[in-house]
């Protein structure tokens, strides 16, 4: 039986055609996968399912539930499918959940809208859910607020939020793409295990490929706007047909980089750095413990030579680049070129902070709204002396042809550009200063497979060219293979193996490092 049947679905703003006559069918216990690209209309197309999307946008076309057309229905309507027959997972359950309400607050709202569920059944209830989206402890998670959870965390109690009413169709628009590799391994199982327990039906939407082979038994490839392509997944992987769904099976980062070249100068060196952050507590606020970030990290980064740093979140990665920045406070020896920058103040380091640079990990995050491309790509050379003589605009020119920005683009603003172009951008103001050594802190989580690939390719490009070190922190173990000479891999603040990136990959020794390996790769071939 059809549990949703979408047909010739059109939606449009404006002039602006989103999605161009979409159809497809998800059956009772199928899983359906939405493929494709940021932009291909994959989440516009999950949301006009329940009329989701602004009032601007002009839809078309028919979407039945269960053989009852709800395209146009009254509010009332909507209202009894949303959250009961109906209920999504959104990609970031930190925006999704209120700040300001307790877990249990939270989950009991929707129980009591839809079931009228209240007081001891509905906190029976909730336990009850909790429990089974794995959440440990569930009775003393009740009270807590959604920055108290880790990201997995969060994202079960979105799955409990989406299961409470026992819906038949679970929207789940890329529900992992945040998480650790571990966590997401774990996530995909549970929705799999839920799916089945509860017998639902699920439509899937992603940019992984990865992901839609562990979990989908039908995929749709949407791309601008149109299915370009659908099928059996296992169809789809073994003979591909249309040449956009080949791009994006071939679109995974691969080869390695450049060798180090022989006698290439240690930039970076630390021994046995640590980071503990002090508890202090009481009226006196006395020193009663520490947060042990980072034990005894021992690192050393040469001139075009790329260091990996893997592990889930909180396992200290950022930390330890932060601190190797002197960005935060630890202690040992921090070494850059040969002098150690511990112990300098702030004017002292100063002409040191152009030689090391970061990109983050969201460009729009870090990058002004408020300033044009030019401006903030300029915005380091009113601070440090590169040496270059020519005209500002002309080096902003240069350094954003250099990333693949078309420098005509320079006085417009971030959010003119896609999330790929934004990282460039991004990168583009850290190479304008000609550092030594450039910290990569998630730099492509956020983007799609083909996009991804792009910026490792960039990346090389430019420390072949220039002689680059990279700090590489990544819970993505492809593009950390595709880029790394070495890889620390860190669990909880301490480093539980580290050496050459075939070693860590081909033969990985701890059993924490197995594991992430298998979350990471398992399906990938």
């Amino acid at each position: 039986m059809s549990v949703l049947e979408v047909e010739n679905l059109a939606i449009r703003f404006g002039a602006f055609e989103a999605v161009k006559g979409v159809s497809f069918t998800v059956e009772a216990g199928d899983t359906v996968a939405l493929v494709g690209e940021s932009g291909s209309g994959k989440s516009l197309t999950a949301l006009s399912t329940v009329d989701l999307l602004p009032d601007s946008a002009e839809v078309t076309g028919s979407v039945r539930y269960e053989g009852e057309e709800i395209r146009g229905a009254d509010n009332a309507a909507l209202r009894r499918i949303r959250g009961n027959d109906i209920s999504f997972i959104f990609q970031e359950p930190m925006t999704s959940l209120n700040p300001l309400h307790t877990i249990e607050k939270q989950l009991g709202e929707s129980l009591l809208i839809h079931q009228g569920l209240d007081g001891a059944k509905a906190r029976a209830r909730i336990i009850e859910l909790l429990d089974k989206v794995g959440i440990r402890d569930a009775e003393s998670r009740l009270g807590s607020y959604p920055h108290q959870l880790s990201g997995g965390q969060r994202q079960r109690v979105m799955i409990a939020m989406a299961l409470a009413n026992g819906p038949k169709l679970l929207i789940a628009d890329e529900p992992t793409t945040a998480l650790d590799v571990t966590i997401q391994a774990q996530i995909l199982e549970l929705l799999r295990e839920l799916q089945q327990s509860e017998g639902m039906a699920m439509l899937f939407i992603t940019h992984d490929l990865t992901i839609v082979r562990r979990i989908a038994n039908k995929v749709c490839v949407m791309k601008d706007g149109e299915i370009v392509e659908a099928g059996p997944t296992q169809d789809l992987f073994t003979n591909p047909q249309h040449g956009y769904t080949k791009k994006l099976l071939g679109a995974e980062p691969s080869g390695a980089p450049a060798p180090v070249p022989d006698g290439a100068q240690t930039l970076v060196e630390t021994d046995d750095l640590r980071i503990w952050f002090p508890i202090k507590t009481g009226f006196l606020r006395r020193v009663t413990g520490h947060v042990k970030a980072v034990n005894a990290a021992s690192i050393t980064v040469r001139a075009g030579e790329t260091l990996g740093i893997v592990g889930e979140s909180g396992s200290g990665k950022t930390t330890l680049a932060l601190a190797v920045m002197r960005l935060i406070s630890s202690e040992g020896p921090i070494v850059f070129m040969g002098r150690d920058i511990q112990g300098l103040k702030n004017k002292e380091l100063r002409p040191i902070r152009g030689d090391i640079q970061m990109v983050f990990q969201d460009p729009y995050g870090s990058l002004s709204p408020r300033m044009s491309v030019a401006e903030i790509v300029a915005e380091g050379l009113s601070i440090h002396d590169t040496g270059e003589t020519a005209p500002v605009r002309e080096q902003v020119a240069r350094i954003l042809e250099e990333v693949g920005i078309d420098p005509a683009a320079m006085d417009r603003y971030p959010h003119e550009f896609s999330g790929g172009q934004r990282q460039r951008i991004a990168i583009a103001r850290a190479m304008i200063l000609r550092p030594k050594v450039v910290v990569l802190d998630e730099p492509t989580s956020a983007l799609d497979m083909t996009v991804q690939v792009q910026i490792v390719e960039l990346l090389r490009e430019l420390q072949a060219k220039y002689g680059l070190a990279y700090i590489f922190i990544s819970h993505d173990l492809k593009v950390v293979r595709a880029l790394s000479h070495k890889v620390m891999v860190m669990k909880l603040g301490d480093v539980v193996e580290a050496g050459p990136t075939e070693q860590i990959f081909d033969a990985p020794q701890d059993p924490y490092t197995q594991r992430l390996m298998l979350a990471a790769l398992e399906g990938a071939t």
